[in-house]
């Protein structure tokens, strides 16, 4: 119980900024663009590191961090063994959550929409970027499946070092995801507990803005 009533009297107060009406940009993405700019700029650590949300076919849902590799007006790409969990929920049920937390700067944004794979080009070409260490795990691990023993792994990908000692191919069971958006939520943390909270809901091709209560 120590732990516990530990946690119950964390406190922290949120006065490092504000998000007013004039702070808004039309567009949800270029607001999006203007603060990852920001938290970049501050040197956060994996300002790009964001929650995926997804949802089985059942309904259970899951969540786990991944990486932001890409957006623009089409949508927010990342990568991802297509055979995985996340591969399955999304499979089964293609849509999803993104989240960006940025403790420093008090900010989150939830970001929703529907999720559709990237080309095979554009998953090709952000696979050559890799490093090679990177581009071999992408091979060797059965992602989200049981192992026996670490060393089943290492046994892998020493035998995928051998079959690919110059250039590593993509895997066809590898690539990205582009989550096309529908809905954003800029939530900015402010004094006792009374943040500011925007919402942008896409309609007949346009963005309609409400403030949200905190």
């Amino acid at each position: 119980m120590q732990t516990s009533d530990h946690i119950q009297s964390l406190r922290k107060s949120y006065e490092t900024g504000t998000l007013e009406v004039e702070d808004l940009q039309p567009d949800p993405i270029q607001l999006f663009r203007a603060w990852m700019d920001t938290a970049v700029e501050a040197h956060l650590e994996d300002p790009n590191a964001m929650t995926l949300c997804t949802a089985s076919a059942d309904g259970q849902p899951d969540g786990r961090i991944v990486l932001l590799r890409g957006f623009d007006e089409r949508g927010f790409v990342f990568y991802t063994n297509y055979e995985s969990a996340k591969g399955s929920d999304l499979l089964a049920n293609p849509r999803a959550t993104l989240v960006f937390l940025w403790h420093a700067l008090e900010r989150q944004i939830r970001i929703q929409g529907t999720v559709a794979r990237v080309s095979a080009a554009e998953s090709a070409a952000y696979f050559q970027t890799r490093p090679r260490g990177h581009q071999l795990a992408a091979w060797t691990s059965p992602q989200s499946r049981p192992l026996s023993t670490r060393a089943e792994l290492e046994a892998r990908l020493a035998e995928l070092e051998a079959r690919f000692p110059t250039e590593v191919p993509l895997p066809g069971f590898w690539g990205g995801y582009r989550l096309i958006p529908r809905r954003f939520e800029f939530w900015q943390g402010r004094k006792n507990r009374l943040h500011d909270r925007f919402a942008y809901s896409l309609a007949a091709g346009s963005w309609t803005i409400n403030r949200l209560a905190p």
